[in-house]
């Protein structure tokens, strides 16, 4: 498979023209072409040799995606299929918001975690997105929705901690102040709760948020929910988000799907409460997308706002996020699964 160019530095493009016997300045030409202004097409980039492009396009490629579908909801999310070098598939996602927008990364093909409600995982994993094919996401989107994306969340397909490398260099390439330029407090990385990967971001000196997958309040619920509680159990994960506030000085959000009948009574948003009333964090609830795999339903309205109410009134803040989506199979891994069918 071909290397994306979208997943190179400057100095690494710069090593790359240099090694091909031009000069190291092409790199820098090939880098604004690549990154300020996303060309996918060898053809568009006018001002290389030929020979040189001829020499590139044998082991690298700037077109590691392609589009295969697009659905939309009746919210204005968008979301999109797309193809890799190998023939795989993933999924992005664009998000509205009164006036900016957000995009939803993937970063594996498939997932390892198996979390109970989520469909990434249904289908197993398969590999790791490189880089290059996570920057790629952010700027077809940006190409086939007229305008660059505000914000970045890393929640698509996929465990970013999983695959801590290529998602980090991906972070320092959107970043890139000669690049992209997405500012790092726009950018959010998403974990069902890698302790490992936790404690090595709080040494990265990256702004980044952070936000991780609860959804339960103890360990005998998450571990039904979420197989990852058996290798990394809940009062370490809180130790280890509990420390990284205290290093990089950044609030932890911490995502709580609500499920009906299974975690979203008035018990148990009281003990949610207890479980991170000790350290600045907010909680974010999500009522549950469908998803054919899990027989779970979203609480009511009312459900939905007592819990809200509970966990406030214990002095832990709140979010509800809006529900989008849903008829555009928005929820991880839906509309790569019907796609496959």
């Amino acid at each position: 498979m071909k290397i994306a160019l979208q997943g190179l530095l400057p100095d690494e493009l710069r090593e790359l023209c240099a090694a091909a016997g031009e000069s190291a300045f092409r790199g820098q030409q090939l880098w604004q072409w690549v990154q300020a202004k996303g060309v996918t097409r060898w053809e568009d980039i006018r001002n290389l040799p030929g020979k040189l492009k001829e020499t590139l396009a044998r082991t690298h490629t700037v077109e590691p995606l392609k589009m295969l579908k697009e659905s939309s909801s009746s919210g204005g999310t968008r979301k999109w299929l797309m193809e890799l070098d190998d023939g795989e598939t993933i999924e992005t996602v664009l998000i509205p918001a009164r006036t900016w927008t957000t995009i939803c990364l993937s970063t594996q093909v498939g997932c390892k975690m198996g979390c109970a409600f989520c469909a990434s995982g249904q289908s197993g994993f398969v590999r790791h997105l490189s880089a290059g094919e996570i920057v790629a996401q952010f700027q077809l989107v940006a190409a086939f929705a007229g305008r660059r994306p505000d914000n970045v969340v890393y929640m698509g397909m996929g465990e970013p901690l999983d695959n801590y490398d290529d998602v980090l260099k991906s972070i320092r390439l959107l970043n890139h102040p000669e690049g992209l330029n997405i500012g790092a407090r726009r950018i959010t990385i998403s974990t069902s709760g890698i302790i490992p990967g936790i404690r090595k971001l709080a040494t990265e000196g990256l702004q980044v948020e952070l936000s991780v997958s609860l959804h339960a309040p103890n360990r005998e619920l998450r571990r039904q929910l979420m197989p990852i509680e058996n290798k990394y159990p809940l009062s370490d994960l809180i130790d280890a988000c509990r420390d990284y506030t205290r290093q990089t000085k950044r609030f932890v959000t911490f995502e709580y799907t609500l499920i009906r009948g299974v975690n979203d009574s008035p018990a148990m948003a009281r003990e949610l409460a207890r479980l991170l009333r000790p350290f600045p964090c907010r909680v974010n609830l999500i009522p549950l997308s469908p998803v054919e795999e899990f027989a779970g339903e979203a609480p009511p309205r009312a459900a939905i706002e007592a819990f809200q109410r509970i966990v406030e009134q214990h002095g832990v803040s709140v979010t509800l996020r809006a529900s989008k989506g849903q008829d555009a199979d928005a929820a991880c891994g839906q509309l790569r699964r019907r796609q496959a069918r």
